[in-house]
């Protein structure tokens, strides 16, 4: 995921950095994992391009889940400042590239039809947001800070409060899907799917730290998350 195509340099990808398909801890991997060899399809003129967003027109509160759902007030919980760089694997910054947010309330409950969890939905949150990075790989959002909640894994399994990020590439094909979790939250190595990553340094690459030096004082707490996109430094992708 490179905007500059004269730069020819290469690092190879670690297969070992991503988890087996199947993982019997995490149920769902049972029926998704593929039972014969993969094989390789070639890529259609489609797939090999995509969107160009150098043009979006973003709404004036796209960024800001505070603000973009309101119905008259602003959602529960704490709110905090979520910012980082998407970079490649040598540090240059990766410009104008599209960044999307979804997320859980503050309760642990997602605006989504089939999420029948107990926690109430919060009437001024959405749960999603997108923007552009700048010229130097910037991308930041404001937002609350999702609950965990159980899921239909184990007799007592959690997520630990988590936000989905998606981050496309120059093609539909390149677009990178992860999941950032909150430093020293206590559910992070107990998770399922988080456990099904078996290199720790490949965990930490999804944990947003805390970050004062961003903080509003009075106001929020700041997290950052840098994004590298491929190479030896590369962030966990749940998409490849």
């Amino acid at each position: 995921m490179n905007n500059n195509s004269n730069d020819i340099r290469f690092v190879a990808r670690d297969h070992n950095w991503h988890p087996h398909a199947y993982t019997p801890g995490y149920k769902s991997s049972i029926p998704r994992s593929p039972k014969q060899a993969l094989v390789s399809i070639q890529q259609t003129v489609s797939e090999r391009s995509g969107p160009d967003f150098s043009h979006l027109q973003l709404g004036k509160h796209d960024n800001d889940l505070l603000l973009n759902f309101n119905n008259g007030g602003l959602p529960q919980g704490e709110r905090i400042i979520l910012f980082g760089r998407v970079v490649d694997q040598f540090g240059k910054p990766v410009p104008r590239t599209y960044v999307e947010i979804w997320q859980a309330n503050a309760g642990g409950r997602y605006r989504h039809k089939n999420d029948v969890y107990l926690a109430p939905l919060d009437p001024n949150f959405g749960g999603v947001g997108r923007t552009l990075t700048d010229n130097d790989g910037n991308y930041v959002f404001r937002t609350i800070k999702p609950g965990p909640y159980p899921w239909r894994n184990g007799v007592n399994d959690w997520r630990p409060a988590h936000i989905h990020v998606s981050v496309m590439g120059p093609s539909v094909s390149t677009r990178l899907i992860t999941q950032l979790y909150f430093e020293g939250d206590p559910l992070i190595p107990i998770c399922p799917i988080v456990k099904s990553i078996s290199n720790p340094d490949a965990v930490q690459t999804l944990i947003a730290r805390l970050d004062m030096t961003m903080a509003n004082p009075m106001d929020c707490l700041a997290y950052r998350f840098d994004i590298v996109t491929r190479g030896a430094r590369q962030t966990h992708f749940e998409n490849l």
